[in-house]
């Protein structure tokens, strides 16, 4: 028999729980907040989200607002994440079997993501980089979601967002796939200061100006918010900015935040 491979968990326990009682414990109180302050998932055909990627206690309530728009029918979900670990060129995908979570297992999409590096020369699989929390973050909320879908890791590190884009644009002619982008925004400013810088972000967003990025937004994962922007004007999807906070929310500690955000992407 066949030995399958798993995606190695470095911050499993840490940056989200580790058992399922609790993992679902953390997803049902961010519901509650959700049910408590009447927010309301609108009706939008997704095709992309911006999500989050800090620990679960600081950021896990933005991110599963974004989960709530995952298509029922998706096959396949494509998670893009910038590498926090290693400096390397271009972006490495994932060619394990499986990549565990306290939920179970989900399988990873090899023929795709094989498919991916034969077709990309900006993309090969650096075993290495596959320890990276961006992404990692994510697939306990994908597992909860969708209990059969197959999935893609793409850890990226000094690349063209274009590059990235094209990649997207591709992927996104298929109905099956949807695609997550991880990055967190400012990064240890006072609050009024990340606020600021912040705003440079989500105006970006909201307006689908790529351009406007270089004015100072300071998201770690820039270059993949860039890249579905991108794609977004290319296949015409709206905008749509879902939660905006700060770590400040959480630990009331406004000398040295952390931004974060949700977006979705769609029709």
């Amino acid at each position: 028999m066949e030995n399958k491979t798993e995606r190695k968990l470095a911050v499993s326990g840490q940056f989200y729980p580790d058992s399922i009682d609790e993992l679902n414990r953390y997803i049902d109180h961010f519901d509650n907040i959700l049910n408590k302050n009447k927010i309301n998932i609108k009706q939008i055909e997704a095709k992309a989200i911006i999500v989050p990627h800090a620990g679960y206690i600081y950021s896990g309530y933005t991110a599963n607002i974004a989960y709530k728009y995952l298509p029922k029918n998706t096959k396949n979900i494509i998670v893009i994440g910038p590498s926090h670990k290693f400096a390397f060129e271009g972006a490495s995908v994932a060619l394990y079997d499986n990549y565990p979570t306290p939920l179970g297992n989900l399988e990873i999409n090899k023929v795709l993501c094989e498919d991916l590096i034969s077709k990309y020369p900006f993309l090969e699989f650096n075993d290495a980089v596959h320890c990276e929390h961006s992404t990692e973050v994510q697939f306990p909320f994908i597992k909860h979601y969708i209990r059969d879908v197959k999935v893609v890791e793409v850890v990226y590190s000094s690349i063209d967002f274009s590059n990235l884009s094209e990649m997207i644009y591709d992927l996104l002619q298929d109905d099956d796939n949807f695609i997550v982008i991880s990055t967190d925004l400012s990064h240890f400013y006072p609050l009024n200061n990340a606020h600021k810088l912040d705003n440079i972000c989500l105006e970006a967003i909201k307006n689908k100006d790529v351009k406007s990025f270089d004015k100072g937004c300071e998201a770690c994962g820039l270059i993949g918010v860039k890249s579905i922007i991108d794609v977004a004007n290319k296949l015409n999807f709206k905008s749509e900015i879902l939660d905006y906070r700060t770590s400040a929310d959480f630990s009331n500690d406004t000398n040295s935040v952390v931004g974060y955000t949700s977006v979705v992407f769609g029709n």
